[in-house]
């Protein structure tokens, strides 16, 4: 019990000293609130991007043509050798007058042209739609189906693919590397922020010694006090995340410039991003207030 009410003490002292030294503390939650408005940017951009890569990623087909006279039994046989292969995610097949029907609606040009056609003069293939589960490992998938009796041509888009993944892997761990490095500068920015708080108030910590506090009884009430800077500089970045990207996904409906790079869902997005916002704001808060008192103070 008594530990219970040092601590509840040490957290309303905390809480009460915030706003006694409400001009010291304005600049710390202003730099706390700066800094995750740039983490959350940095992390909706990553996410997003990471987003519409993998939608890319899914979206890649290896389109295998099929000999043209092939069998009904024979195309069965095909479909089972695909489906034993590894990296397989599914497989669909289009009869050749299925595409003819898919091109004709897609254009009057095509549909006046293959009108003309008859069934044996349709020059087109049959064909398997075939989805992989590792996009890294297309080629050899591609060449494995390739080499199965019955296909006669693939299509994935090759060398294109490959050099869209390598793009793809390269922003995302470029994102990926301004959100950590953004956190890192953001701990050290609020550390020295929250240093010049703390060095204002060296007299109340050097009478705090003086009445026999231990060094971790005056380190606590600090750490508690970054504790709630670090809530009330996120709670701006949390209404903009929320309110910004709701707003901008539903404006631009869920899209950017073309139906291909679709955005991520506002729910339960924001709120996730949001919880993030406030863990980092506490660590780094509580992190900065800990290095000040420990490094600068000597205490």
């Amino acid at each position: 019990m008594k530990a219970f009410r040092i601590l509840s003490r040490n957290i309303r002292d905390s809480f009460q000293s915030v706003f006694r030294n409400f001009s010291l503390s304005l600049a710390s939650i202003s730099c706390i609130t700066i800094t995750l408005l740039v983490v959350s940017i940095s992390m909706i951009l990553s996410v997003n991007v990471n987003n519409f890569a993998t939608l890319v990623e899914k979206d890649v087909t290896i389109v295998t043509f099929l000999d043209a006279n092939i069998t009904e039994e024979k195309i069965k046989v095909v479909e089972q050798e695909i489906k034993r292969l590894n990296n397989i995610e599914s497989i669909t097949f289009q009869s050749k007058d299925e595409i003819t029907e898919d091109m004709k609606s897609s254009s009057d040009t095509f549909k006046s042209i293959m009108d003309e056609w008859s069934e044996e003069e349709n020059p087109l293939q049959d064909t398997y739609l075939v989805k992989v589960e590792d996009i890294n490992k297309i080629a050899s998938t591609a060449k494995k189906i390739k080499a199965i009796d019955g296909v006669d041509i693939i299509k994935y888009g090759e060398g294109m693919v490959e050099q869209l993944v390598s793009v793809f892997d390269v922003v995302r761990k470029i994102c990926l590397g301004m959100v950590v490095a953004l956190i890192i500068v953001t701990a050290f920015l609020i550390s020295n922020t929250i240093k010049i708080t703390i060095f204002s108030r060296k007299r109340e910590i050097e009478i705090m010694r003086l009445v026999g506090a231990s060094n971790l009884n005056i380190k606590i009430p600090f750490i508690f006090e970054g504790l709630f800077l670090g809530v009330i500089g996120s709670i701006i970045p949390i209404i903009a995340t929320v309110y910004g990207y709701t707003v901008l996904f539903d404006n631009f409906n869920g899209q950017l410039f073309s139906p291909f790079i679709k955005l991520v869902e506002p729910q339960p997005f924001i709120f996730i991003l949001s919880g993030i916002l406030v863990v980092i704001g506490i660590l780094v808060g509580m992190f900065g207030s800990w290095r000040a008192v420990r490094k600068y103070l000597k205490i």
